[in-house]
Order: structure tokens, then C-alpha cells, then sequence
């Protein structure tokens, strides 16, 4: 259960029950999705999932996933118009709406109106109608072009593949839902159509401000998100590669590269990173995935994401925890291929010392035939510095930090275990080896290879992690 499973909850799996069920199947970390609801509706949900966290001993993190600038047309007076090649409609205003030889769109986003430029594409429907824009009228209306055909119906929603828009990415509906949420005990959130670092800045800024220190997951659906990759993978915490708008925004051809490359980069920097949307779509409505799918879940691991993440299939599907144990089972298999052709390969040269310690521990693992790792890590960043190496072994991470213990739930290998303040006298070391000591899992004279933060005589707390050990039970 290296690969961690994200499940949204819906209808299909919001009683304790179906709650409990879906994490004995090997569940994580629970998404809460607020494009369908308010923090007054998810109450019980997060009440029911701190019970099923107690009840079976492994913490369980609640994202809450905020629902962002969605961008739709205006409600058209016709029921539809029907769009065939070549055809031109105007785009403006609903207040603006006059009467001309050609089909009108509303869209009252008058920032964005005013940005759109002759041969920039609008795309409808998810992809499924896309428009060139032609010119901008006098009048302030837009004339569209179609580059296909298909029906147009009212509150479609609309992209601007590559167009950079001023629109932030946290609306005043999800300030508000972000504050709620952290209000009732969410453990992470996640912004949607983020465009630059600033966005994520706002999002810690409102955080901070609530009193909370919880961790932010960056949706990338905007080309112009993974063009700033960079800025925005030093001031995020975790990314999701949510394919369903990142497929509207880039051409479906790209995607299986794009999603290879911002695993590679999120890898690189440490970051865990979620790969999403459509992964076992048809079990929404059938017992068992297609031959594609499962072949999507095992690439993803194999590419390296931390987790894999379901969304209709859980939230409202036929067969969700059924859904849960066969994303499990194709994760186990990739599992066992990454590691059989693994190869523990040295940190780059730009790296410093914790990445080196993470990966001394890793190489002395493997010499010494270690069952497993144990760091302790106050941040997680030990932890995270070791599961980038992916070793065979367990990886058990001890922190005092509640928030740290939830975040680790999104770190590839890592079994997260929250144990209190150091007794009198106690080391970090000390603590880990009476850890391994009390592990029922770990036997007499099983070795285990520990990272921890040792304690100079002169200071009252750990200076980060700077030593490694092999310990025999």
C-alpha cells in the first residue's frame, strides 16, 4: 500500500459505513468536493471520518477541494443553437444582446470579454465545440468563428486554452468555503484554475490568518499553470495533475507527456503529486474497469505519482469500495514492477545534506537488508527526502506535528505514525528505537535503518536530521 488513494465523497459514500469500508480498502485521504456544496453540508461527513479514523487506527486526511473561477456562458434565451464548421455567433454581454443575422452567446465575465484577441480559441463543453476568435466589433461584442460543430446550451462551461486572464483563482465563494472549512477541522485544500505562485500565496495568506497551518494542493488545469511550474512548485505544498481541464486546455495528444513531465518535476522538487480525473471511470457503472484504465492507474504509479485519485467513480457511482480494491490491487501490481527494476540512484549534484542522509539511509537499507525505514521528522521533509529514492523497504514516519502526520498521507511509501511530545530525557533516536521495539510487525533481529534529528547538549530542540543508524531488534 505504497501508492496512496484519494476517493471524493458523494452520495454514493458519504454514510460511516461506506466511509469506514473505503478506508479499510486502502483509502487515504478523503476529498471533499465544494463545487457541490457548502461547509455546512460536509459536518457529518467530517464528523463520520474522524470516527472511522479512530475506529481503525491510521490517521485519515480530509482535502477539501475548493471550487474555483469556473468560467460558463449566460443563460441563452433558445433552448440550444444548434453550431455547425464555420459558422459565426457573437459573443457579449447578456445586457448587450441585440438582434443580428448571428447566433448570440451571453457571457457576463466582462474582464475576460475585454482580453480576447483576434486567433485566440474558446473551447465549450469540456472540448466538445471549439471557436476561433475572428474580431472585436465596435460595439464591444466578440465575433466567433466555429471550428466544429455540435449543440450550445445555456451555463456551458468555457475555456481559453494558453490565454492568461486576470481572474485569481480563489473566488469570493471559496474564501468563504476556505475559512468555513478550516473552521471545521479540514486537514488540506485544494485551489482550482490556478494561473501563478500569487495564487497560492493568497490561499497560505487566508489559512495563516485563520490561526490553521494546513497544506495547499495546486490543481494544474491551465496551460499557463504548467508554464509557471517552477514559481509555483516552491510556494506549494502538493500538486494534482487534473486532467479533465488540462485536456480542454491542451490538445488530448499532449497530455500523456505533460502529465509524465510535471511528475518528473514534482518528484525532483520533493512535492508529492496526485494524478487525477477519469482513472476508473467506468466503474461508476461497471464492477470492473477497462483494459485502458487499468493500464492508466499502472503507468501513473510507474511515472512516479505519490497518489492516484477517484472522483465520480466514489462520489457517486455503483460500486465504490469495489472501485477502492481494484485501484489497490493495479497499484500493488505496478508497485512490484517499479521496484524489481529499481535502481537507488544518487541525488543530483544541486542537492544538499538532507537529501543526501535520505538517501545514505536508503543505500544502507538495501546493503544491510533493512524491513524498514524509520525517520523521524517534525516537518515530514526526512520523510518525503526518502520516499523520493523509492526504496523497497516499509517507511514508517514519526512526527509530534498533527498537521505533518495528515500531509504524509499524500507521500508515496509513507505510513505516517503521530506519537506525542519527547517524554524527559528522551532523543528523537531513542524514541525510534523504542518505536521498532514495540513494531509487532518488525521481528527479533530484523534490522531497521533510522534518520532522526539528534539533540546537541547546548539546544532544547533537534536541528533537522543529521544522523542515520542501522538498528537490530
Amino acid at each position: 500500500m505504497k501508492t496512496k488513494i484519494v476517493a471524493t465523497i458523494g452520495p454514493a459514500s458519504n454514510s460511516k459505513d461506506k466511509l469506514k469500508a473505503l478506508a479499510l480498502a486502502g483509502v487515504s485521504v478523503f476529498r471533499l468536493n465544494f463545487s457541490h456544496g457548502i461547509a455546512s453540508d460536509f459536518v457529518n461527513i467530517i464528523n463520520n471520518i474522524r470516527e472511522v479514523d479512530k475506529e481503525i487506527g491510521r490517521p485519515i486526511t480530509i482535502m477539501q477541494d475548493l471550487s474555483g473561477p469556473k468560467i460558463r456562458l449566460g443563460v441563452l434565451p433558445e433552448n440550444s443553437i444548434q453550431v455547425t464548421k464555420g459558422m459565426g455567433l457573437l459573443l457579449g454581454l447578456s445586457e448587450k444582446r441585440i438582434n443580428d443575422e448571428m447566433p448570440y452567446l451571453p457571457f457576463d465575465h466582462e474582464v475576460i470579454l475585454e482580453s480576447l484577441d483576434p486567433g485566440d480559441r474558446m473551447v465549450l463543453a469540456d472540448g466538445g465545440l471549439q471557436f476561433i476568435v475572428r474580431k472585436r466589433r465596435k460595439d464591444g461584442l466578440v465575433v466567433l468563428e466555429a471550428d466544429n460543430s455540435g449543440i450550445v446550451t445555456s451555463r456551458k462551461g468555457l475555456a481559453l486554452p494558453g490565454k492568461s486572464t486576470k481572474v485569481r483563482a480563489l473566488t469570493d465563494k471559496d474564501k468563504k468555503d476556505l475559512t468555513d472549512g478550516l473552521k471545521l477541522g479540514v486537514d488540506a485544500v485544494a485551489i482550482s484554475y490556478v494561473q501563478t505562485a500569487d495564487d497560492v500565496r493568497e490561499a497560505k495568506q487566508i489559512i495563516a490568518a485563520a490561526g490553521r497551518h494546513v497544506p495547499v494542493v495546486v490543481k494544474l488545469e491551465r496551460r499557463n499553470a504548467v508554464d509557471n511550474l517552477d514559481e509555483i512548485l516552491k510556494e506549494t505544498d502538493i500538486v494534482m495533475v487534473a486532467r479533465g481541464d488540462l485536456g480542454v486546455e491542451c490538445p488530448l495528444s499532449q497530455l500523456p507527456a505533460l502529465q509524465k513531465k510535471i511528475i518528473r518535476a514534482c518528484n525532483k522538487a520533493s512535492k508529492p503529486v496526485i494524478v487525477a480525473t477519469q482513472m476508473l471511470l467506468s466503474m461508476v457503472n461497471s464492477p470492473s474497469p477497462t483494459r485502458a484504465e487499468t493500464t492508466d492507474v499502472a503507468n501513473a504509479v510507474l511515472d512516479g505519482a505519490d497518489c492516484v485519485m477517484l472522483s465520480e467513480e466514489t462520489a457517486m457511482g455503483n460500486f465504490p469500495v469495489e472501485t477502492v480494491n481494484y485501484m489497490r490491487q493495479i497499484t500493488d501490481e505496478a508497485e512490484a514492477l517499479l521496484l524489481e527494476g529499481r535502481k537507488l540512484d544518487e541525488p543530483d549534484e544541486d542537492k544538499g545534506i538532507p537529501e543526501f542522509l535520505a538517501y545514505s539511509a536508503c543505500l544502507l537499507a538495501d546493503k544491510a537488508n533493512a524491513k524498514a525505514i524509520v525517520a523521524h521528522s517534525i516537518t515530514g521533509a526526512a520523510a518525503r527526502q526518502i520516499s523520493e529514492r523509492r526504496p523497497p523497504q516499509r517507511i514508517f514516519a514519526l512526527t509530534e506535528d498533527p498537521v505533518t502526520v495528515k500531509t504524509l498521507n499524500f507521500v508515496w511509501g509513507i505510513e505516517p505514525i503521530f506519537v506525542g511530545k519527547l517524554e524527559k530525557e528522551q532523543s528523537h533516536l531513542q524514541r525510534a528505537e523504542n518505536f521498532i521495539q514495540a513494531n509487532a510487525d518488525l521481528e527479533v533481529n530484523d534490522c531497521a535503518v533510522i534518520t532522526a534529528g539528534q539533540r546537541h547538549a547546548s539546544l532544547t530542540t533537534p536541528s533537522g536530521t543529521n544522523l542515520v543508524k542501522i538498528y537490530w531488534k
